[in-house]
């Protein structure tokens, strides 16, 4: 008989090893805040076009109604800290801005292909009746509040993990169980009286300190949005035309950020601080071919264009009408009507 405690400090070296910044235990049905925190996102009306987020709410606020069986969680949380500041970017408005996550390889390949490595050792280890189940940010699964109940950080006001050991730069992965191994301590709220995160959003998108209303996040606009954007957020949009970084960035945190284990999470070319005008001319091929294995493909050109475009309108460079203009007759009405807004707000 395999003695837990053993078992669980090999399986957390074995984690460490596959690259993982920090690795930590809990119980699914250790998240008792999930329900109302939930209930009240879902009823304010937070979640905007994310229908997904209301669908099988039984399941994301009680993972343990997602496998009844499991017994343990294993949470992982895998760094993806920049080599540089990613608010330099920001300050350059011919150029682009996008979300440092985005700027390598699709995470979700990534992270998914180390947990079920993990998952294979840990059966191997504990015997085939062993039964496990992986997931990283496809299913609905409350991974930050489990992270939180395993000790790996706390919720802060901007509603992302934050850790003492690495910051808030990291992806966030699970390995459920049927395994009963010892649960970690959960981490305490370190936050303090600090409001560096909320200050920092563009959008004011934080009714209060842990709330996010999605419907005025730029990472939420740029990426789950559909359609054209509201106008009176289209100009606090600045230059970022997919997801966005400043609350992450001004978490004081980031002191002790650890440097990323994979070099995959490296920035692709063309994607730190690319020119305006050179997204703009993306067709769809170009657009598929250029973000290949990349999480902004699934946004689509048109919706990707719909983005430069707000930028462009946000840049104040005359010489990006050309651009402008050319789209404005575009097939796709929402990136027409996106085109039409920069041309308004370009000088002639």
């Amino acid at each position: 008989m395999t003695d837990p405690e053993d078992l669980k400090q090999r399986l957390l070296a074995q984690a460490r090893a596959e690259g993982f910044v920090a690795a930590k235990i809990c119980r699914p049905w250790d998240v008792p805040q999930v329900p109302d925190r939930l209930r009240g996102f879902l009823d304010a009306g937070y979640h905007g076009q994310m229908c997904w987020m209301a669908e099988r709410v039984n399941w994301r606020e009680n993972p343990a109604a997602l496998w009844p069986e499991a017994r343990s969680v294993l949470m992982l949380a895998e760094s993806y800290t920049p080599d540089e500041n990613p608010m330099e970017v920001v300050g350059l408005p011919d150029r682009a801005a996008i979300s440092v996550y985005a700027r390598g390889k699709d995470y979700h390949d990534l992270v998914k292909k180390r947990l079920k490595r993990l998952a294979r050792w840990l059966i191997a280890e504990a015997g085939e009746t062993t039964e496990v189940k992986v997931f990283v940010d496809t299913a609905p699964v409350p991974e930050k509040a489990l992270g939180q109940a395993a000790g790996l950080g706390w919720q802060g006001k901007h509603t992302n993990l934050v850790s003492r050991d690495w910051g808030n730069w990291a992806f966030l992965g699970s390995v459920f169980t049927t395994i009963e191994l010892p649960a970690d301590t959960p981490e305490a709220d370190r936050c303090g009286s600090c409001r560096a995160c909320l200050s920092a959003c563009p959008t004011d998108a934080f009714p209060a300190p842990y709330q996010l209303d999605a419907r005025r996040c730029i990472s939420y606009l740029t990426i789950e949005h559909k359609g054209p954007i509201p106008e009176e957020l289209r100009d606090k949009l600045g230059n970022r035309i997919y997801g966005c970084d400043d609350c992450l960035a001004a978490c004081p945190w980031n002191k002790f950020a650890v440097t990323a284990s994979d070099m995959r999470y490296a920035a692709r070319e063309g994607t730190v601080a690319p020119p305006l005008a050179e997204l703009a001319q993306l067709d769809d091929t170009a657009f598929r071919e250029r973000f290949s294995g990349s999480p902004i493909k699934r946004i689509g050109r048109d919706r990707f264009i719909r983005n430069v475009l707000y930028a462009i309108g946000n840049s104040g460079d005359a010489a990006l009408r050309p651009l402008a203009a050319n789209l404005g007759n575009d097939p796709d009405p929402t990136v027409a009507d996106a085109a039409h807004w920069a041309l308004q707000r370009l000088p002639e």
